[in-house]
């Protein structure tokens, strides 16, 4: 019998960022062929302790590994999922889904869907996080970014840590860069945080990353690499 993957989310009250995140669940259940839980590690239940401690435990091999529905590792990646699986040998944690470059196929997807000129200044625009793992694996995500994007890019933060969003798309425009400023949502889901990115005065904004077909195969590699450790 596989393992268990236990995707767990940070939780949202938005009942579209909901739907978003258990439609995804259900893609990975489908395209894997195996048995997905959902958790959370805030605003939802279940949480990630209440599925840990249900699922029964196995010798000779993980039970279930926990993969963090989050794209960049910070608290809730090193304190509440290690906490969450700290006595239960066979459930691994798989690191958070970012950075990796396939985020960033799929931001510049998005950037693509809405038009933006290539020129353009892009705002990253991430959840936040007074973690520096969090900034530095956002950081990360932007230096990716800019390699492949032809105008600048600078990150903002939806909450947390500066500059907020609004914050960077301010700069941009007093630097005279370009003249078009385009937030380019790094949100896994629909919620408060990607209302506010829609606040923050740009010329465009992004859809978030889900739904996507390349967040299978993160999910799928994430899930497959614990295993193998």
């Amino acid at each position: 019998m596989s393992a268990i993957l236990v995707g767990c989310a940070h939780g949202t009250r938005s009942p579209e960022g909901q739907d978003t995140i258990r439609a995804l669940l259900d893609q990975v259940r489908e395209a894997m062929d195996i048995e997905v839980r959902e958790a959370y590690v805030d605003v939802q239940e279940p949480t990630i302790d209440e599925i840990v401690d249900g699922v029964p435990a196995r010798d000779g091999g993980p039970a279930a590994v926990v993969v963090p529905l989050l794209l960049a590792g910070g608290y809730h990646v090193h304190v509440d999922i290690a906490r969450a699986v700290k006595d239960r040998v066979d459930i691994p944690s798989a690191p958070a889904l970012g950075p990796d470059p396939r985020l960033i196929d799929i931001v510049l997807d998005r950037v693509a869907e809405e038009g933006v000129p290539e020129d353009a200044t892009l705002v990253l625009a991430a959840a936040g996080s007074s973690d520096p793992r969090s900034q530095a694996d956002t950081d990360a995500a932007a230096e990716m970014l800019r390699t492949r994007w032809g105008g600048p890019v600078r990150v903002g933060f939806a909450a947390g840590p500066t500059p907020s969003v609004a914050d960077a798309v301010a700069s941009a425009r007093a630097n005279g860069e370009d003249g078009v400023v385009a937030v380019a949502s790094y949100l896994l889901a629909p919620g408060l945080f990607q209302q506010r990115l829609h606040e923050a005065g740009a010329d465009f904004v992004t859809a978030p990353l889900a739904p996507h077909p390349t967040l299978l195969e993160i999910i799928s590699d994430r899930f497959h690499d614990a295993l193998a450790l």
